[in-house]
């Protein structure tokens, strides 16, 4: 168990403090949401977080491997519903690897990442895409939907 303790200061801003390190985030309301969208949002950090879970969950396979993923990079797209209630939509991350990712090592790789603790945390209902670049252009690409029930 891990404590977050997360405290409102007005002007739509909060600050969370992770317990066991003392490390804070602050947060703001989006500008489409009445916030002046000066820091991560509360759907912001749900987007960051799967990139970092992304990264982090891959490193940990490639150190055990042998592979070097220093350098490598994730952009997150975050779309939110055009429609009632607000909420996250989609969800596009781009990872890009360095070079000397082994070419017989990717799917593990990706394999790995679609099944990080964040990924499997996410509601289904949200759209995810996630694509792999590679710099010898052996680009990987995995998408998730579910349909409404």
């Amino acid at each position: 168990m891990i404590e977050i303790n997360v405290k409102y200061n007005g002007e739509l801003h909060c600050n969370a403090v992770h317990k066991p390190s003392g490390v804070v985030i602050e947060t703001d309301a989006p500008v489409d949401n009445h916030g002046k969208g000066e820091s991560f949002s509360p759907t912001d950090l749900l987007a960051a977080s799967l990139g970092v879970c992304y990264l982090t969950t891959m490193s940990i396979a490639a150190e055990e491997r042998g592979i070097n993923m220093n350098g490598t990079s994730c952009r997150i797209e975050k779309h939110m519903s055009t429609d009632k209630p607000r909420r996250v939509a989609r969800l596009v991350a781009e990872i890009v690897f360095p070079e000397g990712i082994p070419l017989a090592q990717r799917g593990k790789l990706e394999a790995v990442a679609v099944h990080c603790p964040v990924a499997k945390s996410i509601h289904p209902d949200i759209d995810v895409d996630l694509r792999l670049h590679f710099p010898d252009g052996q680009d990987m690409e995995e998408h998730v939907h579910h349909e409404h029930s």
